[in-house]
């Protein structure tokens, strides 16, 4: 009796949380009219210091969270939960009377925002974000495809997603999401696991994904911040970000580091072949964008 009584216990608490989560998702549906719609997405690169960029925005006192307040840092509508309408999406929003309240109190405007690094990746949500949101201002992180590459493996690895080491993981990759970018597609409201988890070298080639954003918002709407910028100088890169969300400065006591996956070092030969794969990608990347990367060698 005493194990079923224990049991009983255990399981009420968990049920009081899924009816109180349930009732939160619930009342942000229905307030959705008074929610309006993100100023900002962080949209890439994923493993190139969105998590870390993401938290210390939120630290700002203008820069509220996304509601719930489970939610980390991305609803992933435009790549994921497509089907479930605009007034979901903007369930995760805080209101208008919230908004309005942080600006009375903190004397400045609020920015609200989510950072979901599939976003750039996806085939879809470039023009699904320009037909919703055309003002929304765009942050796009861009590591070196070759360190991001490998710290997406080990992600992967360390999930327990991933059964192969690098070389052979980066050799699968072909027969692993073959055909899933075409049925993305075509199916609009189908999700692809593959397509985000084992996509280790296509995702670096940046410019290929880049430009459908790049086609449909002017270029004064998109910020490009070397993810190397930001491990080194995070404090300037987060200033730099305030300057273009238009938010007034506010310094952090520090700027840890979210993510990180330490590991040995990559092979210098799965290096060096990354490294001939990547060039002419990151050659037309520079090019497209009048920018310079310090990735690999010249």
């Amino acid at each position: 009796m005493s194990s079923i009584r224990d049991r009983v216990k255990d399981l009420v608490p968990n049920q009081v949380t899924e009816r109180l989560r349930d009732g939160l998702v619930g009342y942000g549906v229905r307030t959705a009219a008074r929610r309006p719609l993100p100023d900002f997405l962080i949209i890439g690169t994923k493993r190139g210091g969105t998590t870390s960029l993401w938290n210390y925005l939120i630290q700002h006192p203008l820069v509220p969270r996304l509601f719930p307040a489970w939610n980390t840092k991305a609803s992933h509508y435009f790549e994921e939960h497509w089907n479930r309408g605009e007034a979901w999406y903007r369930s995760h929003f805080p209101t208008e009377r919230q908004r309005a309240a942080l600006a009375a109190r903190h004397g400045g405007p609020t920015r609200v925002g989510e950072a979901a690094p599939l976003y750039m990746f996806h085939p879809l949500a470039a023009q699904r974000v320009a037909a919703l949101m055309p003002q929304v201002k765009l942050i796009v992180l861009l590591r070196d495809p070759v360190e991001r590459a490998y710290s997406h493996w080990k992600e992967r690895r360390t999930h327990g997603i991933e059964p192969l080491d690098f070389p052979a993981a980066l050799a699968a990759e072909p027969e692993r999401t073959a055909g899933e970018r075409e049925r993305l597609i075509a199916e609009p409201e189908y999700f692809s696991e593959p397509y985000d988890w084992y996509t280790y070298r296509a995702r670096g080639r940046y410019l290929e994904h880049l430009e459908p954003w790049l086609d449909r918002f002017d270029r004064s709407r998109l910020l490009f911040l070397p993810s190397e910028d930001l491990y080194r100088d995070a404090r300037a890169t987060y200033t730099r970000t305030l300057d273009f969300l238009g938010l007034p400065d506010h310094d952090l006591p520090n700027f840890k580091v979210y993510n990180d996956r330490r590991s040995s070092p990559l092979d210098p030969q799965v290096r060096a072949e990354l490294t001939d794969y990547y060039l002419p990608y990151n050659e037309a990347l520079e090019q497209r964008l009048g920018l310079t990367f310090d990735w690999g060698a010249r």
